[in-house]
C-alpha cells in the first residue's frame, strides 16, 4: 500500500461538513453509527452521506447519528431490520450470537494484516451479505478497525498475569477468550469503558488504538501491547424494504456512494494505525512492539484454540470459507 493516496482520504474526510438540503419530494433516512463524530468510521459515514446527497441532487437525504444516539450497539440491526431507521452501522462480530459467521473477523491471530483481512473479507462477503438478508437487511459497506491490541493498567509478560483480571467483552470470541485465559469476562460498552476502569470493574481490554484514542485511554491505562490479534469490521446495513422502494437511479447511487466509503475506509484505517499508536505513546502510555514471546505463544495458543472451537460450530459451509481462506493464504 502507498501512504500518499490514504493520507490524501484522510484529508479529505477531516474537512467534510454536514449540509443541509431541502428539496420538494425528497426522502430523509437515518443512519445510527455507534462511534463519536470524531472518529474515522464515522466520518467515512458522513462522507457516504454527502455522496449521496450529491449524486441524487437532494432526493436521497442521510442523516448520520453518531455516538450510539438513536440506539445501542445491540439494537441497531434490529431497528434497521423492522424499518424503524433506514441505516445502521454495526460491529459485525456483535452479531455472533445470531450465527457464528459474523465471528469470522474476530478469530484470534487468523488475519493480523490488512492485506490478509482483504483476503478474509473476500471469501466470506458474499455469505454474510447472504445471511443479512435473510433478516430483511442489505450489506452496503464494511470499514475494518486498526488491529486489536491490549490495554491493560499493570504490565504484562506472560499468560499468567492476565489471570483473575476482569476483561471487557464486546463479543462472545473476547469473553471465550479471556475465559481461556482465566480471566473475568465483563461486558462493558464502548462509552463506558472509562467510567468501568476508573471504578475497578475493569483492568484490560482488547481494542484497536483508534478506540484508545477516542477514550483517551491513557487516562485509565497505562500500557499498550501491540500483539494485532485480528482486524474487526463494522458494517453498514441499509433496510431492503427501503432499498427496493427507491427508484433504480438511486439505488445505484447509493450502491457506488458504498463502493466509494469501503475503499476509503480500508485506506483511513491502515493510514490512521501507525499515527494512532504513537498519539498513545505521546500522551504517556508505555507502547510495548516487542512482546514477550511467552505472552505472544500464549495468546496465539488461545486464538488456536478459538478457531478450532469456531469450526466445530460454524458448520461445514461456514468452515469452508476458512478452507478457502487458508488457499489464498497459501499461493
Amino acid at each position: 500500500m502507498k501512504t500518499a493516496p490514504c493520507m490524501s482520504a484522510l484529508c479529505a474526510l477531516l474537512v467534510v461538513l454536514p449540509m443541509k438540503v431541502s428539496a420538494q419530494g425528497a426522502a430523509s433516512w437515518s443512519m445510527s453509527v455507534e462511534q463519536p463524530a470524531g472518529n474515522f468510521i464515522s466520518r467515512v459515514a458522513v462522507d457516504f452521506a454527502r455522496n449521496v446527497r450529491q449524486t441524487t441532487k437532494g432526493q436521497l437525504n442521510i442523516r448520520v447519528h453518531p455516538g450510539s444516539a438513536l440506539y445501542s450497539r445491540p439494537q441497531v440491526k434490529g431497528a434497521v431490520s423492522r424499518g424503524d431507521i433506514q441505516l445502521g452501522d454495526v460491529f459485525m462480530s456483535a452479531l455472533g450470537a445470531e450465527d457464528p459467521l459474523y465471528e469470522l473477523d474476530s478469530l484470534p491471530f487468523l488475519a493480523t494484516d490488512y492485506e490478509q483481512a482483504r483476503r478474509l473479507w473476500a471469501v466470506s462477503r458474499g455469505a454474510v451479505e447472504q445471511r443479512l438478508l435473510a433478516d430483511g437487511v442489505r450489506l452496503l459497506y464494511a470499514v475494518p478497525w486498526p488491529a486489536q491490541s491490549l490495554f491493560s493498567t499493570r504490565p504484562l509478560r506472560q499468560p499468567g498475569d492476565i489471570r483473575d483480571l476482569s476483561f471487557r467483552s464486546y463479543n462472545p470470541t473476547i469473553s471465550r477468550l479471556a475465559q481461556l485465559l482465566e480471566a473475568r469476562p465483563t461486558t462493558i460498552d464502548t462509552e463506558d469503558v472509562p467510567q468501568a476502569f476508573r471504578d475497578g470493574q475493569v483492568d484490560i481490554m482488547l481494542t484497536s488504538s483508534a478506540t484508545g484514542v477516542d477514550l483517551r485511554a491513557w487516562d485509565f491505562t497505562s500500557h499498550f501491547y501491540d500483539v494485532r490479534a485480528f482486524i474487526p469490521k463494522n458494517i453498514v446495513i441499509v433496510n431492503e424494504r427501503a432499498f427496493q422502494r427507491l427508484p433504480e437511479a438511486q439505488r445505484q447511487a447509493l450502491l457506488h456512494a458504498a463502493e466509494r466509503a469501503e475503499r476509503a475506509g480500508w485506506e483511513l484505517s491502515w493510514a490512521l494505525t501507525e499515527y494512532q499508536t504513537r498519539m498513545l505513546a505521546r500522551h504517556g502510555m508505555e507502547v510495548v512492539r516487542d512482546i514477550d514471546p511467552a505472552l505472544q505463544q500464549g495468546l496465539v495458543e488461545v486464538g488456536q484454540r478459538l478457531t478450532e472451537e469456531w469450526l466445530a460450530r460454524a458448520g461445514d459451509t461456514r468452515a469452508g470459507i476458512i478452507h478457502e481462506y487458508r488457499q489464498e493464504q497459501a499461493r
